[in-house]
């Protein structure tokens, strides 16, 4: 069996915990590969809603198994404070959770060092969430990191040597601050992560497929925030793209199936970094309005604009995507006319291949369509589709040259609706 990948190809934000939750009963189990608890997944159903930060997006559906991979960071406060919400809300998690022993760790100072190295950036910061994901890594790749597997350990002596290595950061960079309650509170958290299965994720993972059940790999974030290939340095600080399932799962890559890549019908982004389809006008309200465009976890309100084909081509290729699935349709119900970006002009040069930078003045170039002035939010298949949506359709296929295969016409997992049309 294959693992397929699902995963966003903008900045973020772009609906995937709502497809997983859709896509999960065809699929013995769901996979978290990268990110931590700064990726809010939103899945709402049986008028319910749920914020899903580390634990993966296939934990309301019957029991399927969950795994958190080796490529997440995962800081025990939250997910202590994830997990119980889901108990007191009717999901014994403890069952279907697994965690890999690889994972790291968000420590206390981790959360602190992010804070610092923010305040000592500052008009060029970055706009981090503060979780402490950057921090994390940071420490991952310079061979410091604390992972899982060493609560199995000397875990006092290990935890204790990288708070003192943070804490003579700190001390450089004059940074005040007080740890007591917070770091309490993690090692309560870290006793309840304790009774989770911990385990070796990257047999764990293979031994599914060996045995003939298949894999859904759920990225966090979105393409353009990866760390190499996005809008760099205003990205996050993992792989997002699909090579990252391999690292972030332990996964070779002749074992990657199907790639769902995600996107919105316009764009968006959250904090600092490049938007060259940004509307600071009446157009770009009124899509954050009708979107309900704020962050899941942060609050914080999204950068709204027409979608971004330059930057949608260049996810497509770098992730090899075989399915698109575009979200939050409804949001453009009332437009007259819907734009779309099909290249850029950079220094007086029209540009169609994703630049290695888009710092500096960067012009989109747009064509027009007509709008569907229809609302969609009801409907059940494709063949409600209005004449102008079907075109809209068209012509991103015809851009992309992948089928969309998906249509998301509200925030419901009923509202979500399959495309049948022939490639």
């Amino acid at each position: 069996m294959k693992v397929d990948v699902l995963l966003g190809l903008q900045w973020g934000d772009e609906g995937k915990g709502k497809v997983v939750d859709v896509l999960t009963p065809n699929y013995s189990a769901v996979a978290r590969f990268q990110g931590g608890p700064n990726a809010g997944h939103t899945l709402e159903f049986e008028g319910q809603k749920y914020v899903l930060r580390s634990i993966p997006s296939g934990i309301f559906q019957g029991g399927k198994i969950n795994v958190i991979g080796n490529g997440v960071v995962l800081d025990p406060l939250l997910f202590k404070e994830e997990a119980e919400a889901l108990a007191a809300s009717g999901h014994d998690i403890t069952k279907q959770l697994y965690i890999s022993k690889k994972a790291h760790l968000i420590l206390p100072t981790h959360r602190i060092l992010d804070r610092a190295y923010e305040a000592a950036k500052g008009s060029g910061k970055i706009g981090t969430t503060g979780k402490g994901i950057g921090p994390a890594y940071t420490d991952k790749v310079s061979r410091n990191g604390v992972r899982v597997g060493d609560l199995l350990r000397d875990f006092d002596t290990i935890y204790a040597a990288a708070k003192a290595r943070h804490e003579a950061i700190l001390k450089s960079l004059n940074f005040e601050y007080d740890i007591t309650e917070l770091e309490a509170k993690w090692f309560e958290a870290l006793d309840y992560l304790k009774q989770f299965k911990l385990i070796d994720s990257e047999h764990f993972v293979n031994g599914l497929l060996k045995s003939g059940q298949n894999v859904l790999a759920e990225g966090a974030q979105g393409t353009m925030l990866d760390i190499d290939f996005g809008s760099y340095p205003f990205v996050t600080s993992s792989n997002t793209i699909c090579a990252g399932c391999c690292t972030g799962l332990g996964v070779a890559p002749r074992n990657i199936g199907e790639v769902f890549g995600i996107f919105k019908a316009y764009c968006t982004r959250v904090g600092s970094g490049p938007f060259p389809t940004e509307l600071f006008d009446e157009t770009g309200d009124k899509i954050g309005q009708l979107g309900h465009e704020f962050g899941a976890v942060t609050g914080r309100k999204r950068r709204c604009g027409w979608i971004d084909l330059v930057a949608l081509k260049y996810a497509v290729m770098l992730n090899g995507v075989t399915q698109l699935i575009m979200m939050k349709s409804d949001v453009l119900d009332t437009f007259e006319t819907i734009k779309a970006c099909v290249a850029y002009k950079i220094g007086g040069e029209e540009v169609t291949e994703f630049p290695y930078s888009i710092d500096g003045e960067v012009e989109p170039i747009y064509v027009e369509l007509p709008g569907w002035k229809t609302d969609m939010t009801k409907m059940k298949s494709e063949d409600e589709f209005p004449e102008e949506f079907n075109a809209y359709l068209s012509f991103l296929e015809e851009e992309l040259q992948v089928p969309i295969k998906i249509v998301s016409v509200g925030p419901d997992r009923q509202q979500t609706i399959i495309r049948y049309t022939e490639e």
